[in-house]
């Protein structure tokens, strides 16, 4: 018995990537991670920004479509969705849930609108984009749902409680859709990224708090996108079916000290 490995090869794959429009973000990272390994990729993002994205990308030509789409409104995600499906010609093996908010604020004051606005995006938007692909998936008896989860989802972080909750929840999902599907063809899996160098935590980098994150660390330093590359593709792929359920760590060792 040996290991073939073309098992990690995406070509004639269909994938949808949620997030993405900034060059400097994780997901648009994963994004050209499955592209690079052979699929075919819609990045769909509420920016307009994504369009500019992916015709730096190169566009159509080679294999990237941007769809413009408000996870915050399910009548323009579906639409978004059946655009991206209109893009991948009727097929979808891939869908990564990347796109994501936080706010940071003291619980005792925090704000009803960003509650409501981060677990729109962070949760909500999840589970129906996830209803969505399920239903393509079930038909075609196969495919691979990748969530993006975090450390959070396993211990608390001070003043985020909206994002804590929504990615707390996105882990518990990833095991309530996987239990319904994964006997069906559908593989569900999440990824838990640390502490990541992103523009989105940037100022939590420079403050206290975020120095003495860095010292909990055992590598010594934040993530990077290209940090989450492999493991994008190894769940995309068939060298990872017969894993579902899970919600992975990528976080330098944090959650093992």
């Amino acid at each position: 018995m040996g290991f073939d490995m073309n098992a990690f090869s995406l070509a004639g794959k269909k994938a949808i990537v949620t997030g993405g429009a900034k060059k400097t973000g994780l997901c648009y990272g994963m994004a050209v991670a499955l592209h690079d390994a052979g699929a075919e990729i819609v990045i769909l993002d509420a920016n307009s920004q994504v369009e500019n994205t992916v015709a730096e990308l190169g566009g159509a030509k080679s294999g990237y479509h941007a769809v413009v789409a408000n996870l915050l409104d399910l009548n323009d995600l579906s639409n978004g969705f059946q655009q991206a499906i209109s893009a991948l010609g009727g097929r979808l093996d891939i869908l990564v849930n990347g796109a994501g908010l936080q706010y940071r604020c003291p619980s005792e004051e925090f704000p009803e609108d960003a509650w409501d606005r981060i677990m729109g995006v962070n949760i909500k938007g999840v589970f129906f984009m996830s209803q969505l692909a399920g239903k393509v998936m079930l038909k075609q008896g196969k495919g691979k749902i990748i969530n993006i989860a975090s450390t959070n989802s396993f211990i608390g972080l001070r003043n985020m409680p909206a994002y804590v909750s929504s990615k707390g929840g996105v882990k518990q999902l990833t095991m309530a859709l996987s239990s319904e599907w994964s006997g069906r063809g559908i593989n569900v899996n999440a990824i838990a990224p640390g502490y990541m160098d992103t523009e989105m935590s940037k100022d939590l980098q420079q403050m206290e708090q975020g120095k003495q994150l860095t010292k909990r660390i055992p590598m010594g330093r934040w993530g990077h996108p290209e940090d989450l590359m492999g493991t994008v593709v190894f769940l995309a792929s068939s060298a990872s079916d017969y894993i579902s359920g899970v919600t992975l760590p990528v976080d330098g060792g944090h959650l093992a000290s």
